[in-house]
């Protein structure tokens, strides 16, 4: 098996992030509730009350309730190289 790389394009200590508790499209705010259903789903106790069993509907419901928030890296998002071949070099 091959020992897994660290891409050093991208070193941890240079990376800036904060905190957001309002979501600046919905898009982002169903990615982090769907982050956190399976979250839920793996066994996570939650975080508000909730009269639904199911994890999608627990998670959007904590993300109402402002009790989830994200981490927004202050990174810009850079595309990756190609290769002749068509395949990404990560």
């Amino acid at each position: 098996m091959k020992a897994a790389t660290v891409n050093n394009n991208f070193p941890l200590e240079m990376t800036l992030m904060t905190i957001e508790t309002s979501f600046d499209s919905n898009y982002r705010k169903v990615l982090v509730a769907a982050r956190r259903a399976r979250q839920i789903q793996s066994g996570a106790a939650a975080l508000v009350p909730s009269h639904s069993t199911k994890a999608c509907r627990i998670a959007q419901e904590e993300v109402d309730a402002g009790k989830i928030s994200y981490v927004k890296k202050d990174q810009p998002v850079v595309k990756p190289l190609v290769a002749e071949n068509g395949i990404p070099i990560l």
